[in-house]
């Protein structure tokens, strides 16, 4: 049997082919018979190569392989090579092997230890982690879903469904990730429509132009709900001035494609102007509304009484005259509009004086223009007939804005003029007339007392003053200036207004304001009731009569409506009056909330009556919050009381009750020591345990946990929108993409 056969056939093929040749002589072949040891076991391999190693010294003989390294044994002296390790050695120059197929160049990067050179600078190390960190922040591939797929009308139920339940983000990433990605449907319009209204509700204005964007990209064709759900974004954005801008962008952008807007349309955008900006805003878009030949209805006055309100200083004028017009033209109030007009004399007032006796005492025979907005309902046949309803169109705005002058007189000078100029002659007239049921007028002008009601200056002594906080039955109608039907021609001017029951006086007070309510056949709710709690006089009988009236009516009480009386007593530091409306809304099965306690909270002015309530809450089962420590925080700074001030944050502390922003602002002032106080000079027992207060309030700083205050549309955003642009929706909207 020839050698290499007998090895080849025990060994692996190409590790020992050999080739013998004789160093002095040259033999082509030679045969070797191997002992009958070494025949066909794989177990006496070992033995045939220790009688290889052997061979190989008496021989010289080379083994052949494919190795460039076993290519140079040959000029090695075999005879240093140890017969143990020539399988070790073998084994080695395979592993080298391997490597050789590896490209040139990179062999040094097995032998060099250092990963970064001094040529690195930190921005190129920067980069390199930056890099590492986006490839791991890389957004799963997502794969089509297996099985039916859902169709785009389904998905828009969904969405609906959800956003109904107060569930935007669910319904955002049903549609983002679900529909779009996993089943990657065409969306149609509804999706985005009822996405974006659903963002509108709660004044997500940047995810809502972004899926205006998107969907335009889409090649889709808004529609006019599209835009009133824009519009009604801008409106409800937690930034009036950003969404002010957006909201004007927006309106340009509908002008350079000759957009028409329906009514539903208008109205979104005049609640935007009436909410972010003025009423002179408002009555820009009541131009382009009545030149458009839409008709002008209710609700269309109630967004310019909200534009009025927006005036702190003379709203409730504002909202008169606007009231007035709006009853010159035949157009009947609602509910929402009696509202909207105790709201202003809520918060409002009447401005100049002598303006406001020019502009709501004159005679209501003086009828000016306005009359002629009526034609803007015949206007809804101009859409067809542009050139025939030109002139009308123009007659309309000419009226709007005759209207607008007369609602912002802004040249007050020249009426408190005239009306200087003719006061002999008023005054005179009115001593001219007859009294009817009062008694003699003297020559001075009417006021309005700060009792809120009209004196006229007769043989009326003032109350008494132990009677004065109650309620006594004037000794004429009051009047009332939303009812045009009564004359007030005895009246000569309003004298001072600065209270919200003297500015609910101009309205009738509760009685006159619900009798007008029923002559326009509207039916008082319970944000009425609710209102005019806040609004009628402190211990009056109206405030008594106040739940009489609205079990008449018929209305539901809830517990705001109690909280609103309970506020006000507390307000004037009845704590004991206080607890009995507590009681009495108990006594209607109605549970107190978080807010019923921090009314009450208002009116412990005291140390004992202000750790009481906590005590009380706690066995209740209610953990005081933030807003209750808050009021208490307040009361005790009022009162200088320190002992009482550290009661509360000692309390604070023990509950764990994280501080926010109010909390630290109030106490930073408590713990300032007055501007020119000097405690050498004089003794001040006000300020004695101040710096008690402060040594425990710098010690309370270090230990508690403030509370941070949350993004307004933190809960609205989805996984991947937190992801990415929770640091984006942090910075000022007035940036935002269009």
């Amino acid at each position: 049997m020839r050698f290499t056969h007998l090895v080849s056939r025990q060994l692996p093929v190409g590790l020992f082919p050999l080739k013998c040749h004789y160093p002095l002589m040259c033999h082509t072949r030679m045969l070797w018979a191997t002992p009958k040891s070494f025949s066909g076991c794989p177990k006496n391999i070992p033995c045939l190569l220790r009688f290889l190693g052997q061979r190989l010294q008496c021989m010289r003989l080379r083994p052949f392989s494919a190795s460039q390294v076993l290519y140079k044994l040959h000029n090695r002296d075999l005879k240093q090579i140890d017969p143990a390790s020539s399988s070790e050695a073998i084994r080695k120059h395979e592993s080298e092997d391997g490597d050789a197929d590896v490209g040139f160049g990179t062999l040094s990067n097995k032998f060099s230890s250092r990963k970064y050179f001094h040529k690195t600078t930190s921005e190129l190390q920067n980069l390199r982690f930056q890099a590492e960190e986006e490839e791991e922040e890389k957004e799963p591939e997502w794969k089509p879903r297996r099985g039916p797929k859902n169709t785009p009308y389904w998905y828009f139920l969904q969405c609906k469904a959800l956003i109904k339940q107060d569930k935007l983000a669910e319904a955002l990433e049903l549609f983002e990730v679900q529909m779009l990605k996993e089943e990657r449907l065409q969306p149609e319009e509804s999706n985005y429509t009822v996405l974006i209204g659903g963002c509108g509700r709660v004044g997500y204005v940047k995810k809502s132009f972004r899926l205006y964007n998107d969907m335009k990209k889409r090649g889709l064709i808004p529609t006019d709900a599209t835009y009133t759900a824009l519009f009604n974004a801008c409106a409800e954005s937690p930034w009036k001035d950003s969404g002010l801008q957006s909201a004007l962008k927006l309106r340009q952008e509908l002008k350079s494609k000759n957009l028409e807007l329906n009514l539903i349309t208008y109205h979104a955008l005049l609640k935007v102007c009436a909410i972010c900006s003025d009423l002179r805003t408002c009555f820009d878009v009541l131009k382009e509304i009545v030149h458009k030949g839409h008709a002008v209805t209710t609700e269309t006055f109630s967004f310019l009484l909200m534009g009025c309100i927006k005036d702190k200083k003379s709203g409730l004028r504002y909202a008169l005259q606007v009231w007035r017009q709006m009853t010159k033209l035949g157009i009947k109030p609602d509910g929402y509009s009696y509202n909207l007009m105790l709201h202003a004399a809520r918060d409002c007032g009447i401005g100049d004086p002598v303006v406001a006796s020019d502009l709501l005492l004159r005679s209501t025979d003086e009828n000016p223009a306005q009359v002629k907005l009526m034609s803007g309902r015949r206007g809804q046949k101009v859409k067809g007939q542009k050139r025939k309803g030109a002139d009308s169109g123009i007659a309309t705005q000419l009226d709007v804005e005759t209207m607008e002058k007369q609602v912002l007189q802004e040249n007050s000078r020249k009426a408190e003029e005239h009306l200087i100029n003719h006061e002999d002659k008023d005054v005179s007239e009115v001593q001219a007339e007859p009294a009817t049921g009062l008694a003699g007028l003297t020559n001075k002008t009417v006021e309005l007392s700060r009792t809120g009601d009209f004196s006229r200056n007769q043989a009326i002594s003032d109350p008494p003053q132990a009677n004065r906080g109650q309620f006594f039955e004037p000794a004429c109608n009051l009047p009332n200036l939303l009812d045009l039907k009564i004359s007030n021609k005895n009246l000569v001017s309003l004298g001072t207004v600065a209270t919200p029951s003297n500015r609910l006086a101009l309205m009738g007070n509760m009685e006159g304001f619900l009798n007008k309510m029923k002559e326009d056949n509207v039916a008082p709710n319970i944000k009425t009731f609710t209102l005019l709690a806040e609004l009628v006089e402190p211990l009056s009988q109206s405030e008594s009569s106040l739940l009489t009236v609205l079990d008449e009516h018929k209305v539901k009480v809830d517990v705001t409506f109690f909280n609103t009386l309970l506020r006000k007593k507390s307000k004037l530091g009845d704590l004991e009056g206080a607890k009995g409306m507590l009681s009495a809304l108990v006594q209607r099965g109605i549970s107190p909330n978080i807010q019923t306690f921090c009314n009450l909270a208002i009116a412990c002015r005291r140390e004992k009556d202000g750790l009481q309530l906590l005590l009380d809450m706690k066995k209740s089962g209610i953990t005081p919050n933030t807003h209750i420590y808050s009021t208490l925080i307040n009361a005790a700074v009022k009162q200088l009381d320190y002992t009482y001030l550290t009661e509360i944050l000692r309390d604070m502390r023990t509950n764990q009750v994280p501080p926010n922003e109010v909390v630290i602002r109030q106490l930073e002032f408590a713990a300032q020591y007055p501007p020119q106080f000097d405690r050498y000079k004089s003794k001040n027992t006000y300020l004695e345990k101040i710096d008690g207060f402060r040594g425990y309030y710098f010690r309370w700083l270090k230990a508690m946990v403030a509370e941070e205050t949350p993004h307004p549309w933190a809960k609205y955003r989805t996984k991947d929108s937190a992801a990415k642009g929770s640091a984006e929706d942090m910075q000022p909207q007035g940036t935002m993409e269009q």
